[in-house]
């Protein structure tokens, strides 16, 4: 009778070992997944666009230091004309200065976190840098909204 017993409990284990799952469990299973990536991801959308914007005040502040060491040396900020570019190379256009001893970025200039350059304009005694947000253009609000050094 034991034998039996055995043979019946090797019996049910190999048959539910070749059952496997049927499509219905599977289709509930991805589903879910489904579902818990969707969650996970409508949380995390604001935290990226977050993080743009942070990133883009980061390298923002990165060139008004660099801005601050050339006035340093030159007694004036690059010109409009001039441009971040002076940061990196001695400018050939506009007033050029004598005393410029950079560069002053240890590397390339950056970008804002949209990939686009900074706009800068100066008279030489004041400057602005402007990022123009997801959008790419003036104005705009939220993630599209400008971000102004003079605002920070």
């Amino acid at each position: 009778m034991s034998s039996n017993k055995n043979f019946r409990a090797q019996h049910s284990v190999k048959k539910w070992k070749r059952r496997g799952f049927s499509f219905i469990e599977i289709m509930v299973v991805i589903i879910i997944l489904g579902l818990l990536a969707t969650l996970v991801g409508v949380n995390m959308l604001p935290a990226v666009d977050d993080a743009k914007i942070k990133t883009s005040i980061v390298n923002m502040r990165s060139l008004e230091a660099g801005l601050k060491l050339y006035r340093l040396h030159t007694s004036a900020y690059p010109t409009t004309e001039q441009g971040l570019k002076a940061l990196k190379d001695k400018p050939e256009v506009g007033k050029i200065p004598e005393n410029w001893s950079g560069p002053y970025l240890e590397k390339r200039l950056p970008k804002d976190r949209w990939d686009r350059d900074f706009k800068y304009n100066s008279d030489g005694q004041t400057y602005e840098i402007i990022s123009y947000g997801a959008d790419g253009t003036e104005g705009g609000s939220d993630n599209n909204a400008d971000i102004n050094s003079k605002d920070l």
